[in-house]
């Protein structure tokens, strides 16, 4: 007959701690009883098992061998058992826990400003957001969901498409020479800024009608946001995104140039692993992702951050 049931396990567990500190006291404290109670159920751990596994002294308490053997084991036994308890409760937290990847420029301008309608719709989902500029790999341990910039499709990754793009020109109103500027082929006699982008000034100035090849793309930088940054400390003007410029329009660091607004060849896809299948939480950001573009922007008014019109006077 199996002498260790579920009635013993507390005595096991009250056994334990005062074995470890070799004190009753101590153990009742750690284990929010009293002495008396942990006492208690010692003596009816020895009830049942027919042995002494303490020495009872004035000075305190001594484990006898066969106490020591029994401590051994279930000193043992509980760490075991924490250390199942963490893996699950890890898992658990895991569980929550929705590993993403983007580009730092859509990360910055238009993911965080909307993140707080997110988290107040979801405060058990806990994000951690990847803004590398290399393409990441899926793999296990790796993102569980992805928003990329392109046409698709991506090898191994399921894509469902977010939102499309725009371009247009932008600058900051310290830069020098926009006072003039009221077309497109105005635009084309600023100093510009350039990113590593696959649609750049050349495209905008084709689209706008602008037959001259002779431009001064003056800086060029590897993304979105450093040719932003750049247009902000006025070296020049940069050929925007529509959405990543509002947090530019926003605060007012830059404002809108002359010039028609371009499509995108590419657009932006939510991506997932088309090898495992999204848990729950990773389901949840997607359902959330894929309804804000039909959303208003939080972070600037549709008509904020247009430069006005701008007239030369007849000398």
């Amino acid at each position: 007959m199996t002498l260790l049931r579920t009635d013993l396990l507390p005595a096991l567990a009250a056994f334990e701690s005062a074995a470890r500190h070799q004190n009753f006291a101590h153990a009742a404290e750690e284990l929010h009883l009293t002495a008396s109670a942990v006492s208690h159920h010692v003596r009816k751990l020895e009830g049942r098992l027919g042995i002494v596994l303490f020495q009872r002294h004035a000075r305190g308490v001594a484990l006898t061998a066969e106490g020591r053997q029994l401590a051994d084991a279930a000193s043992n036994a509980m760490a075991d058992m924490d250390s199942v308890l963490g893996t699950l409760h890890r898992a658990r937290d895991e569980d929550d826990v929705v590993r993403v990847t983007t580009l730092q420029s859509l990360a910055y301008a238009w993911l965080l400003p909307r993140l707080p309608r997110f988290a107040a719709a979801h405060p058990r989902v806990r994000l951690h957001v990847d803004t590398t500029l290399s393409l990441t790999r899926f793999d296990e341990g790796g993102p569980d969901v992805g928003i990329r910039y392109g046409q698709g499709p991506w090898t191994g990754l399921s894509a469902q498409p977010l939102m499309g793009d725009s371009l247009f020109p932008v600058a900051s109103a310290k830069l020098g020479g926009i006072e003039q500027a009221r077309d497109a082929e105005d635009v084309a006699k600023l100093p510009l800024v350039a990113d590593l982008s696959r649609q750049g000034w050349a495209d905008w100035f084709r689209a706008a009608g602008v037959r001259t090849t002779r431009f001064d793309e003056r800086y060029s930088f590897s993304d979105s946001t450093g040719a932003l940054m750049a247009a902000v400390q006025g070296l020049g003007a940069a050929l925007a995104r529509e959405r990543i410029v509002a947090p530019y329009f926003a605060d007012g660091r830059l404002v809108r140039l002359p010039g028609p607004t371009v499509p995108t060849r590419y657009s932006y896809f939510v991506v997932t692993p088309a090898h495992r299948r999204p848990r729950a939480a990773v389901r949840t950001f997607i359902d959330w992702l894929l309804t804000q573009p039909s959303l208003l922007d939080p972070m600037v008014a549709p008509t904020q951050g247009v430069a006005p019109s701008r007239r030369k006077v007849r000398q």
